[in-house]
């Protein structure tokens, strides 16, 4: 993992632009508050929203912001490419030199991507997140991340899995081998370098695969403690869990094989993936 720097710095020594790439897929409950939020924070100079095929309201309310904002380009893809891909689009339509990506449910303050911008800029190359809370104030675990560690999970199903790491009050810049897809800040050097999110991926793991192939990049990767965001998590996937379940064991699965696979035997292959599957019915009836 690359050192990250804790440096004291001047949160309003840089001016470069920032743009805010949002993806929505039936977001119509709380993409009205992210737009407003985003709208008014600080050194946002693009804000991209790519749309998944939404059934809901979701493009009419984009739409309104777009007509009142003419920093709002808007994307209504009319399938659902997946999470990544749709990050990708939002990236390719900006030219901003910095790249935030940001869910539909996540409130961030004024100065919250100026602030993460300028402890990014102490440490070039990084890839940076935030604190996140839910609405009655706890911590959302997957802010801090390890990463998966298969035989562990092998050893201990139950327990070995369990992926969050604990905030250090100590480190203002703390590094983890992972941060939160839900709000990813970097700049756009470092994104092309990393030539985006692997679409493979539809929902989930993809942020994982980006902060790994990050780190091997020789970048940063880190949460900055003293920020923290309201997230509203889940509010897209209550929509369809067993869509949202598939799509996260089988990422798992291409996350296994894609950094892991070619270092272990085939029994070991064949437990994994075992492993990955008996959990899907478990987790979708727990949905239910």
């Amino acid at each position: 993992m690359s050192a990250c720097r804790n440096d004291n710095v001047n949160c309003s020594s840089e001016s470069e632009a920032i743009a805010a790439v949002v993806v929505t897929f039936e977001s119509a409950s709380t993409i009205d508050a992210c737009l407003e939020r985003l709208r008014a924070a600080h050194d946002v100079a693009e804000i991209r929203v790519v749309d998944n095929h939404s059934s809901d309201d979701t493009v009419e309310r984009i739409r309104r912001h777009a007509l009142a904002d003419p920093r709002i380009h808007y994307i209504a893809n009319p399938g659902n490419p997946g999470f990544a891909a749709a990050c990708n689009q939002g990236a390719a339509d900006s030219t901003a030199s910095w790249l935030a990506f940001i869910n539909p449910d996540l409130m961030v303050q004024p100065d919250t991507l100026q602030r993460l911008r300028a402890l990014a800029v102490v440490n070039d190359p990084a890839l940076l997140g935030v604190e996140l809370l839910d609405e009655a104030g706890q911590p959302d675990p997957a802010a801090r991340r390890r990463d998966p560690d298969f035989a562990a999970m092998l050893r201990a199903p139950g327990r070995a899995s369990k992926l969050a790491i604990a905030r250090d009050p100590d480190l203002q810049l703390q590094p983890v081998p992972a941060i939160s897809g839900a709000l990813m800040l970097l700049p756009r050097t470092l994104f092309q370098r990393l030539h985006g999110l692997d679409e493979g991926y539809r929902l989930h793991a993809e942020d994982l695969d980006f902060c790994r192939r990050a780190r091997a990049a020789g970048a940063c990767v880190a949460v900055a403690n003293a920020l923290s965001v309201l997230h509203i998590r889940g509010v897209s996937s209550r929509s369809n869990p067993l869509f949202v379940e598939w799509h996260k064991h089988r990422g798992l699965w291409r996350y296994f094989r894609k950094f892991e696979a070619k270092r272990r035997g085939w029994a070991t292959r064949i437990a994994v993936f075992a492993m990955i599957w008996a959990r899907f019915p478990v987790a979708v009836l727990k949905r239910f």
